[in-house]
């Protein structure tokens, strides 16, 4: 599981440009609050061995999934949530671990803490107050 802003960060898949190639279906990791993007660590080398070679040969596009064969279910078996649940599910997921941890600090009394997890909670409270409305 990969951390971010104090919680989860939500597994996915995406296009990365390195250098002018595109390299699509990238398993990423994404975080719902800082919208920090990152190559999921169980891929990282292959992507960045794929890019180089790909950018190196002048490839202007390139299909991940095309190049490496890591089943899918067990590159993000470690994490809470993905991008392809319902997004009211993912938030209240988010609020639910938040609420946990908030309570952590609190009874560790780590205030620095506190107020990130605090800052998260006001994020996906907003979140979910737009997801509702559009319901």
């Amino acid at each position: 599981m990969s951390f971010c802003c104090g919680a989860s960060m939500v597994g996915t898949k995406g296009t990365l440009k390195h250098y002018r190639t595109q390299v699509h279906n990238v398993p990423l990791l994404f975080c719902p609050v800082c919208h920090r993007v990152e190559v999921h660590y169980k891929v990282e080398n292959e992507y960045e061995i794929l890019a180089e070679y790909a950018h190196g040969d002048g490839a202007f596009e390139v299909d991940f999934q095309d190049y490496v064969t890591e089943d899918e279910e067990a590159i993000f078996e470690n994490v809470v949530n993905r991008e392809t649940e319902d997004p009211k599910n993912i938030v209240q997921n988010q609020i639910d671990m938040a609420l946990d941890l908030l309570a952590v600090a609190k009874t560790l009394e780590d205030e620095k803490w506190e107020r990130e997890l605090k800052t998260r909670l006001a994020v996906m409270s907003q979140r979910r107050l737009r997801l509702h409305n559009k319901a």
